[in-house]
């Protein structure tokens, strides 16, 4: 199994990389702005992430996290580099190739959560299953399990503004998870948690991508959800410096 580091130069088949992970990187870049504006975010990522793990992001506010979940899910275009996920070459695909894939195999939870304040929870977490085009009561009835999954069962209809902030976050996670995608990328996923609630998540996450066609990958810098992770990669400025496996940094991220 391939693990890249901040200066690996790995070249594979490409049919072999797919069947050892089934996310791949090579040479990712990505900037933003030209002439004096010009920033690079992103330096030359190498990166697998593996069948059935959870893979832990982790590194200082700035340091290029959130745009490299961006670009891995096909959000944002990269401005160099190779992107294969579950076979499939994403940058070489068009915007409209891309919102297909995210539909049909692609889970976000954002910081933002992204909810929709005229629909109720249930609604809210049921989006995925309604744009494929699921009968609404078949979409919500199996939303509002996942609710309950996730402590919610009895503000399945309640609107967001009538929810705090936790609760909210576990809506999100709620949608995110509901398409069964195959790769799954968390933003701060127990940002907004009590511990235990957090602890919940964590489990719930781990559960989900224990199969050999999924992925998930979680941003944080919360540590108490380092023994989650299978690896750990710590990012600084723009780049991967450190992967570690079944470990986790003992530093204050």
């Amino acid at each position: 199994m391939l693990e890249a580091t901040a200066t690996a130069n790995v070249i594979v088949d490409s049919e072999l990389r797919s069947s050892l992970a089934p996310v791949s990187l090579r040479g990712v870049r990505k900037s933003f702005g030209v002439g004096e504006a010009h920033v690079d975010v992103l330096h030359n990522i190498d990166l697998d992430v593996r069948a059935g793990e959870i893979l832990l992001l982790v590194g200082p506010s700035g340091c290029g996290k959130t745009t490299l979940l961006s670009v891995l899910a096909g959000v944002m275009d990269p401005s160099a580099g190779e992107i294969e996920v579950f076979g499939q070459r994403i940058d070489r695909m068009s915007q409209g190739e891309k919102s297909v894939f995210r539909r049909d195999h692609i889970g976000f939870v954002f910081q933002q959560f992204n909810l929709v304040s005229t629909l109720t929870a249930a609604e809210n977490a049921a989006v995925p299953l309604l744009i494929r085009k699921q009968p609404y009561k078949t979409a919500v009835q199996k939303a509002r399990a996942y609710l309950s999954l996730l402590g919610l069962g009895d503000r399945a209809d309640f609107l967001p503004a009538e929810l705090s902030g936790g609760q909210q976050q576990r809506i999100a996670i709620a949608r995110a998870l509901i398409g069964e995608p195959k790769l799954l990328v968390c933003d701060e996923p127990t940002s907004s948690l009590d511990w235990e609630s957090g602890r919940q998540i964590m489990e719930l996450l781990r559960d989900f991508g224990r199969k050999e066609d999924r992925a998930v990958i979680v941003v944080t810098h919360d540590s108490r959800v380092f023994p989650y992770g299978d690896r750990i990669a710590r990012m600084i400025d723009g780049r991967i410096s450190e992967l570690k496996r079944n470990g986790h940094f003992k530093e204050t991220l």
